[in-house]
């Protein structure tokens, strides 16, 4: 772990073929990463930007679009899980995550079997599936864990998505009978640009809304205190120049929780960051932010609804730009 004292994780959002070969090892080596995600987004920077996939993607010429996307995302997510593997026996995560389809948000039995088949094809342990948090994935993480697979939920923004997806790993857990670890991904800065201009207008505060409701979350599944099931802080890169690179993993470091952040996010953080919790914040400081928002004519709930949409069409468009360009 990044900080054995907190049980606080940090893994890389990031997967590209000649990074797993080179600084990913490093920063492992370093002990400062300890895992890794992938999502629609990322894969589609790196095989259509990256000469690393030239190779294989020439050999692959019968195949459809989504298997020649599957070959070479499989490709990437078996090598990092190798080189995690280490990790994972030594019970330190040295987990990579690996996305559904993002089209399958809405079909259970779709998202069931595709996860399942994913696990299988990999065939490694330490391999996370990646399902949005919509009630089709609900029903799919639960049938996942209920046959130990690990399971990130993703695209979280509000409590309710957080807590059912905590309801189906116990539910999961109970039919499995044993541990299986999961992780719950609250996603962060995205909340803030989409918000922060109206606040800054407003004369309120910026660059905590994301944090607090983050926050608020992660105190929640924290009591749902489901076995095996951490918060992981996801969307923690910074895009305001104003803010320092890190300000979004120090903002929320917690006990018992993981951070996904870009390279250079990760790098600034153990550089210069504090490396004290500051989490949990009070329900009342958290609760005298969201009233002033309110306050201006805000509603919170639906810029949250509308993250959710945002989040699953960009994954969408996404994976469609990939599949288009193979």
């Amino acid at each position: 772990m990044y900080l054995t004292d907190l049980k606080f994780s940090l893994w890389a959002d990031f997967i590209e073929r000649d990074y797993l070969d080179n600084e990913f090892k490093e920063l492992i080596e370093n002990k400062i990463i300890n895992g890794a995600t992938s999502n629609p987004a990322i894969f589609k920077n790196a095989i259509l930007k990256s000469n690393a996939y030239k190779e294989q993607l020439s050999e692959l010429g019968s195949m459809t679009p989504k298997e020649k996307y599957e070959a070479v995302a499989i490709y990437d997510i078996r090598k990092a899980a190798d080189i995690l593997k280490p990790l994972y026996d030594a019970n330190d995560d040295g987990y990579v995550s690996i996305e559904v389809d993002p089209y399958l948000c809405d079909d259970a039995a779709s998202t069931i079997e595709e996860g399942k088949r994913l696990f299988s094809q990999i065939g490694r342990e330490n391999v996370m599936i990646k399902i949005p948090a919509t009630t089709a994935g609900y029903e799919a993480m639960e049938e996942l864990t209920a046959n130990g697979i690990p399971v990130n939920a993703t695209l979280i923004f509000k409590k309710e998505q957080a807590l059912a997806c905590a309801e189906a790993f116990k539910r999961g857990l109970e039919t499995n009978g044993a541990k299986v670890d999961t992780v719950i991904s609250v996603f962060v800065s995205r909340i803030d640009r989409a918000l922060d201009e109206k606040l800054h207008k407003a004369g309120i505060p910026i660059a905590l809304s994301g944090i607090y409701n983050s926050a608020d979350i992660y105190s929640k599944i924290q009591e749902m205190n489901v076995e095996g099931c951490r918060t992981l802080f996801a969307s923690t890169g910074v895009k305001d120049d104003s803010l320092p690179p890190y300000y979004y993993v120090e903002g929320l470091l917690a006990y018992n929780s993981v951070n996904t952040a870009p390279i250079d996010t990760i790098k600034s953080f153990h550089a210069d960051a504090k490396k004290n919790a500051v989490l949990p914040i009070s329900a009342k400081t958290i609760q005298e932010h969201f009233k002033k928002v309110d306050e201006a004519g805000i509603d919170f709930n639906a810029l949250l609804d509308e993250q959710i949409s945002d989040g699953l069409e960009a994954f969408k468009d996404a994976f469609k730009e990939i599949l288009e360009e193979l």
